[in-house]
């Protein structure tokens, strides 16, 4: 009698996010890869439209009850019934819950633990679930500690940037170590959770993310554009993007005389006093908001930018990006990037070779970039090419998927042996 193939339970945040389009993608190629899963989403979508690659996913999808008090009458008879099940695995979690509350008195632990305890006793029968992978270091990450600790199966999980730099390091550092491993998409990420942890912790693996080089492709030859020129930004609008500065900056190319539209995709947070920063500019009339987008549109956005603008920065509560992907996307489709050298930003766009990096907060050397990369011929012709060559040799997603399902592949056939 054959053996049920082993299935990875991937914990998300929510699914399907347009945000998180690299999330859905992975899962793709993931199945395209031979790897079963089971996605396990604790929010259900909040967009009205998705992705098209999101319709091509197999994948079963579960949603975890949302809310914690709304949301009781679903979470408690499961989590009782495990309690039942299993008494002293559910008292050694629910001290473990304690214990991470009055660390960091945040009521959110127990939704999670009881979020858990739902999928342990509801949804993990008959999955062929045999390992748990998170998204994000936050909340996902706690639903996968907390039901390992139920189950038994063990859990890894991927860090991203805000996830990692606004939660408690040691909330964070106890995720660490009870991971079978974990994923970061940067250099700068894996040194700062290596650090973190210390020697004893599990393994820290930096896979980029990387984009659909295919779907990505230029039209772009590096001829210099004509003004007005048409410059591009695709941001969610919070503070970590450096949106104001890029607004401050715009201003300055108005004043010196440089004809330009700009065009905005993205929402967020800060969308009204962005817009009170553009009236006060006086730039509404060179501005376009267009909001959320499909894929479709970016790309063509993309297709008819002259340059890409992005101002990233460390906001006030840490939190900060690890490598935009739009700055991956604009550099395959032979769109130059000016950017800020925050973070993991200069892993991929080397100063005056694959793009043009400035200190973060400075819209006067924005803007100076910003005229350099239009205006130059040869460095744009070169930045173009130099920009394509690098994103096709160290992020293009099917080449670095395989990293990635060689490491579930392993956590997979290692605890599939094993019962839970």
């Amino acid at each position: 009698m054959s053996r049920p193939i082993p299935v990875l339970g991937m914990i998300l945040k929510g699914y399907p996010r347009i945000s998180e389009t690299f999330i859905s993608n992975e899962i793709l190629l993931l199945e395209e890869q031979g790897i079963s899963l089971h996605i396990l989403s604790m929010r259900r979508p909040r967009e009205d439209f998705f992705h098209t690659s999101v319709g091509r996913i197999k994948a079963r999808v579960d949603y975890l009850p949302e809310t914690f008090l709304t949301s009781l009458p679903f979470l408690m008879p499961q989590n009782l019934l495990l309690a039942a099940k299993k008494p002293r695995c559910y008292a050694a979690a629910l001290r473990t819950a304690f214990r991470r509350f009055l660390r960091t008195r945040k009521s959110a632990t127990f939704k999670h633990l009881f979020q858990a305890g739902y999928l342990v006793n509801k949804l993990l029968p008959g999955s062929n679930i045999t390992h748990f992978h998170a998204h994000f270091a936050h909340s996902p990450t706690s639903v996968a500690f907390f039901a390992s600790l139920l189950s038994g199966i063990p859990f890894s999980f991927t860090a991203h940037a805000k996830d990692i730099y606004t939660t408690d390091p040691a909330q964070l550092r106890e995720k660490i170590a009870h991971a079978a491993f974990v994923v970061t998409c940067t250099e700068y990420n894996r040194r700062h959770l290596a650090r973190l942890s210390g020697a004893a912790a599990p393994a820290v693996f930096r896979i980029y993310h990387g984009i659909d080089v295919g779907l990505f492709s230029s039209r772009h030859n590096g001829a210099l554009p004509l003004p007005p020129y048409r410059i591009l930004t695709v941001s969610r609008m919070t503070a970590k993007k450096g949106l104001p500065t890029v607004f401050k900056a715009l201003g300055i190319l108005r004043d010196r005389g440089i004809r330009f539209h700009h065009t905005l995709i993205g929402d967020g947070d800060e969308r009204d006093s962005l817009q009170k920063q553009v009236r006060d500019l006086g730039l509404e009339p060179l501005t376009r908001w267009m909001g959320t987008q499909p894929h479709e549109e970016v790309i063509r956005q993309y297709q008819q930018a002259d340059l890409f603008v992005l101002g990233c920065e460390i906001a006030a509560n840490g939190d900060r990006d690890g490598i935009p992907n739009v700055c991956v996307e604009s550099m395959a489709m032979g769109v130059p990037v000016v950017a800020t050298r925050i973070s993991a930003i200069p892993e991929l766009i080397e100063n005056g070779k694959t793009g043009l990096l400035v200190a973060p907060g400075n819209p006067e050397a924005l803007a100076e970039a910003m005229i350099k990369a239009l205006t130059d011929t040869d460095l744009r012709q070169e930045m173009i090419a130099a920009a394509r060559d690098r994103v096709s040799r160290d992020f293009n997603n099917r080449s670095l998927i395989g990293d990635l399902a060689g490491l579930y592949t392993r956590a997979l056939q290692e605890n599939g042996a094993k019962p839970i």
